[in-house]
């Protein structure tokens, strides 16, 4: 794009904005309001963009892998989270995991999820996780970046192309979410027939 961030169009995100630390603060003293139902919630925070990249494409599948270490993997086959350069040449990723989703983080009318909770953002599972992983690939490069917490820890790292295209979120849950989770393959089965037009494989606790 090579075009001054500050300039490109706000649609889920603010472009201008990197890490939000008072919005990621926000989540994780209010947890029992962001992540109702634990686990659960946060594995449909993740899922819903995957259905987002469905629903644009009409179809799509997603991998959810429950691993031994209690943490959870979640892949799919879309386009991959907007990666862009600016007006320095530097690759800009969309602030999804450390900023607001602007459609529905503080709109009353947030649509809910399949667990009838509202839908608030992928900000909310990278603010209560230990650590998260985000491997993002796309037809204009591919690159993986880590977070603690909703901030990032490393820079994004380039990986080699596999000729795919998707998002891959590993993350780890804070403790209070792991030893709360009730978190069934069946369970999850069920919760994702909510989005018809993505087709699920799901791995329960699968060694990580």
């Amino acid at each position: 794009m090579d075009t001054p961030r500050a300039s490109w169009r706000i649609t889920t995100h603010d472009w201008a904005s990197t890490v939000d630390l008072d919005h990621l603060e926000h989540i994780r003293q209010n947890l029992a309001v962001f992540a109702p139902g634990g686990l659960r919630h946060l594995v449909l925070e993740v899922v819903a963009y995957a259905a987002d990249e469905a629903e644009c494409s009409n179809s799509g599948h997603c991998r959810i892998t429950l691993h031994s270490d209690g943490s959870v993997t979640i892949a799919d086959d879309g386009r991959g989270t907007d990666t862009r350069l600016d007006e320095h040449g530097q690759v800009v990723k969309k602030p999804v995991m450390a900023t607001k989703d602007l459609r529905f983080f503080d709109h009353p009318d947030a649509p809910p999820l399949p667990d009838t909770h509202p839908r608030r953002g992928m900000s909310v599972v990278a603010a209560l996780s230990t650590w998260l992983v985000h491997t993002n690939r796309r037809r204009n490069g591919s690159w993986t970046q880590r977070y603690e917490h909703g901030i990032p820890t490393t820079d994004l790292e380039p990986i080699t192309d596999d000729g795919t295209t998707g998002t891959a979120v590993h993350f780890l849950p804070d403790e209070p979410l792991r030893a709360a989770h009730d978190l069934t393959a069946d369970d999850l089965a069920r919760l994702a027939a909510a989005w018809p037009q993505l087709s699920f494989e799901i791995d329960h606790w699968r060694t990580a």
